[in-house]
């Protein structure tokens, strides 16, 4: 197989049974708890929600008029001709990308200034809606002013691969752009198939993670006539409820989360910091319905147990699990069913595995949820610290699993892994093992 170089000019020796050890050395965020990582990740550990009321015109007479929304404009944050060429998803995913990338200890002009070789580098972003509101705008206008009222720009802003796009245009990213479009579960994929390509030799660093920009009259419209929303217009801050007994609907969100992923001996040749290993990824499907989970979990565990096998790990090593828990009555219910059985298998006697929702303070951000989700996830196992989920007051009996909630609770010592579960629209599946680094285990057994 091709032998890839790394920053020293030596080249690594890939083989179809050896596989390169993928690390992740930074992150971006842009939420409803504001731009940037920073904010996101102070607005976890403090409890709060980035749920608010929708005060536009054109949400006036809507069933449901609350939704997790970015409090910045995100046009504002680029330069203005780069930002006007960019649907809102797009926008969202260049900002989480650039804070990314300088978060990786890499030059903000891209692949060249940072000495990176552009053909070595690839772009993997996880989107559902993607610029569809911008189609939505053009029919609009087409509409009320003819064809000469149509844009240009509305046929390259729709596409859903134009975040992938932007990236490698803004950072000089040559060696792929990839997008992913699988639901809810589209984020947590592609930075699974980024791990998969690094892992292969392809590239040696990969910009992955997700985006979405959907909270329009339309989307919302077509959610709440689901059943699928929370109704509670009269308290957006406490409207999102993961895994709690008076649960009634997810909260719609928006917002984007990027995750530098790079080849262990890359990482090191260029003196990178390591926040914890991309160590393993599993995907299933239901093959049960186009909208309701399977309740028996069983795609779910096929999902976590093939996440774990690929990351070399049992159930026993698991530690904490960012779960997906959207609060709808019966995907939360299948989760912790999946949940119960895996953890189950580590035996009666081993300690309990905390298990933490931030949808409750964000809501869900469809393509971008598993992406921020995961990045989240990195977060409390570089911290060693699990943010508690907001909106559970009252656990639902039925769920059985050890929720944190009101505080941040330190992450248990012993086990190494991290899961991160998406799952989405008709049976996707996809979880995230995520593991410490090398260095922290080290550290952990010299105190022990």
């Amino acid at each position: 197989m091709h032998q890839p170089p790394t920053p020293t000019g030596r080249p690594v020796e890939v083989t179809r049974t050896t596989r390169r050890r993928v690390v992740v050395t930074g992150l971006g965020a842009i939420t409803p708890l504001g731009v940037g990582v920073p904010a996101l990740w102070q607005g976890l550990l403090e409890g709060r929600s980035g749920v608010r009321l929708l005060e536009g015109e054109e949400f006036l007479g809507q069933p449901v008029r609350i939704a997790g929304t970015v409090p910045a404009d995100p046009g504002e944050l680029l330069p203005k001709a780069q930002a006007r060429r960019m649907n809102r998803a797009a926008q969202f995913a260049v900002i989480a990308a650039r804070e990314a990338w300088r978060d990786a200890g890499l030059d903000a002009s891209g692949t060249v200034g940072s000495g990176i070789d552009p053909s070595r580098a690839g772009v993997c972003v996880g989107t559902i809606i993607g610029g569809a509101p911008v189609l939505v705008d053009g029919d609009r206008r087409l509409r009320d002013k003819g064809p000469r009222g149509v844009s240009p720009l509305t046929a390259p802003m729709t596409v859903p691969s134009q975040a992938s796009a932007q990236i490698s245009i803004d950072l000089h990213i040559t060696g792929e752009a990839r997008t992913v479009v699988s639901a809810c579960a589209s984020g947590t994929e592609a930075i699974g198939q980024a791990i998969d390509r690094i892992r292969l030799g392809h590239v040696d660093i990969v910009l992955a993670g997700g985006t979405e920009a959907a909270i329009t009259p339309s989307v919302m419209a077509a959610f709440s006539a689901m059943r699928a929303l929370s109704t509670r217009n009269d308290e957006p801050e406490r409207a999102s409820r993961p895994f709690a007994k008076d649960r009634d609907g997810f909260v719609h969100g928006e917002g984007a989360g990027m995750l530098v992923l790079e080849a262990e001996e890359h990482a090191v040749a260029r003196g990178a910091r390591i926040y914890g290993e991309a160590a393993g990824w599993g995907l299933s499907a239901d093959a049960h319905h186009i909208v309701a989970p399977d309740p028996s979990g069983d795609g779910i565990v096929l999902a976590l147990r093939r996440a774990l096998a690929d990351a070399g790990s049992v159930p026993a090593d698991v530690v904490h699990v960012n779960a997906h828990a959207t609060a709808t009555v019966e995907g939360d219910l299948a989760e912790a069913t999946a949940l119960r059985r895996l953890l189950d298998e580590r035996g009666a006697g081993a300690p309990g595995v905390p298990v933490t929702a931030v949808k409750g303070n964000l809501g869900h951000l469809q393509g971008a949820t598993g992406a921020v989700e995961a990045l989240v996830a990195v977060l409390t196992l570089h911290h060693g610290l699990v943010p508690p989920t907001i909106g559970c007051d009252d656990l639902d009996d039925a769920c059985e699993l050890d929720v944190v909630t009101h505080v941040p609770r330190p992450l248990p010592a012993g086990g190494d892994v991290v899961l991160s579960n998406s799952f989405g629209f008709g049976g996707h599946n996809a979880v995230l093992a995520l593991r410490r680094n090398r260095t922290d285990r080290t550290e952990e057994g010299r105190a022990a």
